[in-house]
């Protein structure tokens, strides 16, 4: 295998979001939904990444394209820290970055037809004339599997599974080298997931683009990614590659998310079922030390006193839990 070079370089990123004051509380307070994590993306491969909803999966994903600023830390984005740059300079990666949301029906213009909502994009960063869009969104169409007398039809006529498909054709419009896939399955079909998943690998097979696939689905996520990150509460517990993460899940958030997974899809695995205590804490009020140990059966007084680093385990599987200290 080829050595591979890093895209995407996150390093102890966090985003707060302010909380209104009341007449009975003056001080500010912040809801922590990205806590300082720290990750890379290497060019050409799917970073999943999971955890349960509330956990800041999607503000990674919006801190990194820089719809969020980030609070602090820093994105590399291709050698370059994007998240000291102005509007004006931040310009030329945009067109490098796209997104791909959850909800296919807000995140289209319902006044615009596919071939103007395609266009939209390529206008603003390119300068092709209207014959050359129309051939290069014709082709692009077909990479997505959608016909060429969509090219004027509008959102409401399609299917969800096809507006989605119209999302990821604007997403490509300008050959991007990295995509956000933001919970793009979750709002389709069962029937049409799959279908979706095996377009964006055929596609990335195509044109070696890299993506950082947000989804709560753990099996449909070990489909696609070539890693996995699993988040909890603002925090990256647990880092590695697909398969070693699904077959030897190291952290016990991790264990506890898998054993869910029907056996089905676990290829043939049985695991035992592991029940978790407790609601998950507000991150306006996050325990001290490891924010999991409020849930955690394995919980130890250390883990209330300091925070786990991450450790590499294995090579390339990393976790953050007291339980593999020394």
């Amino acid at each position: 295998m080829s050595e591979s070079k890093t895209l995407v370089d996150v390093q102890n990123l966090k985003k707060y979001f302010p909380v209104k004051s009341s007449i009975f509380r003056r001080e500010p307070q912040y809801l922590k939904a990205v806590d300082g994590i720290s990750f890379t993306i290497q060019k050409g491969e799917t970073l999943g990444l999971v955890g349960e909803s509330g956990c800041g999966k999607s503000t990674v994903g919006r801190s990194i394209i820089r719809l969020y600023d980030p609070t602090s830390g820093s994105v590399i984005f291709d050698g370059t820290d994007i998240t000291t740059l102005n509007e004006r300079e931040l310009k030329k990666y945009q067109r490098r970055m796209q997104a791909v949301f959850q909800d296919p029906y807000a995140s289209l213009n319902p006044t615009m037809n596919v071939f103007e909502l395609i266009s939209e994009p390529m206008k603003i960063h390119g300068s092709q004339s209207v014959q050359e869009r129309k051939e290069f969104i014709l082709d692009l169409l077909d990479k997505v599997g959608l016909k060429s007398d969509h090219l004027y039809r509008y959102p409401h006529e399609f299917s969800g599974g096809q507006r989605q498909r119209v999302s990821i054709a604007r997403a490509l419009s300008v050959t991007p080298e990295f995509i956000l896939c933001d919970e793009p399955i979750s709002a389709l079909d069962v029937s049409v997931q799959a279908q979706v998943v095996n377009m964006l690998e055929d596609i990335q097979k195509e044109t070696g683009v890299t993506y950082l696939f947000i989804a709560h689905d753990l099996s449909m996520v070990r489909h696609i990614s070539t890693r996995i990150g699993v988040m909890y509460l603002g925090n990256l517990v647990e880092i590695g590659g697909s398969n070693e993460v699904y077959t030897n899940p190291l952290h016990p958030y991790t264990q506890a998310l898998l054993s869910a997974i029907p056996e089905t899809d676990t290829m043939n695995e049985k695991r035992e079922r592991i029940i978790l205590k407790g609601e998950v804490p507000s991150p306006l009020h996050s325990p001290s030390g490891c924010k999991f140990r409020t849930r955690c059966p394995h919980a130890m007084k250390v883990c209330a006193e300091i925070v786990p680093p991450m450790m590499e385990i294995e090579k390339g599987h990393q976790v953050a839990c007291h339980l593999y200290g020394n």
